[in-house]
C-alpha cells in the first residue's frame, strides 16, 4: 500500500474511531458517576449498621475499625463525585456534602460516647438513624437527577441488582438495630418498613433476578451462590425475635451484598 493510500486510510480510520471514543468516554462518565454514588449509599447505609453492631456487641474494637472504614470509603466515594451535569445535580451535591458532614460528625460523636461511657442514650441514636434516612433520601434525589441531566441510564438489570444490594444492607442495618434493642431503622425516604415486608420482598426479587431469560450460565451460578447464601440467614430474619444472630447476619449479609455488586457490574458491561 502506498503512503498516500495508507494515510488515507488512516485518516478515515480515526474519523470513524473518534467520534466514537468520544461517545464512550461521554457515556463513561455518568456511569462511574453513578456508581460512585451508590456505593456512597451502600457505605452510608453500612456505616449506621456497624454502628448497631458495636452497641450490641459491648464496644468490640471490630466494629468500631468497620465504622472508620465505612465512612472513609463514603468520604472517598463523596470526592469522586466531581464535574455535575447541571445545577440541580450540582446543588444535591452541596446538600448531599452538607447532610453527609453533620451526620458522620454526629456518629463519630456517639461512637467516642459508647466507646467511653459504655452506652448511649436512645433520643441521638434515633435522631442519627434519622439523620441517615435523609442521607439515604437525599442520595437517592440526585442518583435520579444525575441520570435525568446526564441522559444516561443505568441498564435495568443492573439496576435491579443495586437496589438488592441496597434492599440486603437495610434489612442488616434494621436487624442490627432490634439486637442492639435500640428498634427498628428507618430506610430511604424517611419509610419505615416491617423487617418481614423486607425479607419478603428480598426473596421474591431474588427469585424473579435468578430466573431471569437473559442470564447467561455465569450470571445463572453467581445468582445461584448469593441464593445460597440467603437461605443461610433467611430463618434467623424471619425469625429475629427466637434466636438473635447478629454476627451471623451480618457476616452473610456483607458476602451477599458483594456478589450483587459482582453481578450488577456484569449487567452493566453487557447493558442489560
Amino acid at each position: 500500500m502506498s503512503s498516500r493510500l495508507l494515510a488515507g486510510a488512516l485518516s478515515t480510520l480515526l474519523a470513524i474511531t473518534l467520534p466514537l471514543l468520544s461517545l464512550t468516554s461521554q457515556a463513561a462518565e455518568p456511569a462511574s458517576q453513578l456508581l460512585q454514588l451508590h456505593q456512597l449509599r451502600l457505605a452510608a447505609q453500612k456505616s449506621l449498621g456497624d454502628f448497631y453492631m458495636f452497641n450490641g456487641m459491648e464496644g468490640d474494637q471490630r466494629y468500631e475499625r468497620m465504622i472508620n472504614e465505612s465512612l472513609a470509603a463514603a468520604n472517598g466515594h463523596l470526592e469522586a463525585l466531581v464535574e455535575m451535569p447541571g445545577d440541580g445535580s450540582k446543588a444535591l451535591r452541596v446538600q448531599l456534602a452538607q447532610q453527609w458532614q453533620g451526620y458522620q460528625a454526629d456518629l463519630n460523636t456517639l461512637t467516642a460516647a459508647l466507646k467511653t461511657n459504655g452506652f448511649t442514650d436512645l433520643q441521638p441514636v434515633a435522631d442519627l438513624a434519622d439523620s441517615n434516612s435523609q442521607l439515604m433520601a437525599l442520595s437517592l434525589e440526585l442518583y435520579n437527577r444525575l441520570q435525568q441531566e446526564s441522559s444516561y441510564k443505568v441498564s435495568p438489570m443492573a439496576q435491579r441488582s443495586r437496589e438488592q444490594s441496597l434492599l440486603m444492607q437495610a434489612i442488616a442495618v434494621d436487624y442490627a438495630s432490634r439486637s442492639a434493642s435500640v428498634g427498628a431503622t428507618f430506610i430511604g425516604g424517611g419509610e419505615s418498613r416491617p423487617i418481614e415486608e423486607l425479607v419478603s420482598e428480598f426473596a421474591s426479587t431474588l427469585d424473579v433476578l435468578e430466573k431471569a431469560p437473559k442470564n447467561n450460565g455465569q450470571l445463572r451460578q453467581s445468582w445461584g451462590n448469593v441464593a445460597t447464601k440467603w437461605r443461610y440467614i433467611e430463618k434467623s430474619l424471619i425469625n429475629y425475635n427466637e434466636n438473635s444472630v447478629p454476627f451471623l447476619v451480618n457476616k452473610y449479609a456483607e458476602t451477599i451484598i458483594q456478589g450483587c455488586e459482582e453481578i450488577a457490574g456484569q449487567y452493566a458491561t453487557r447493558q442489560l
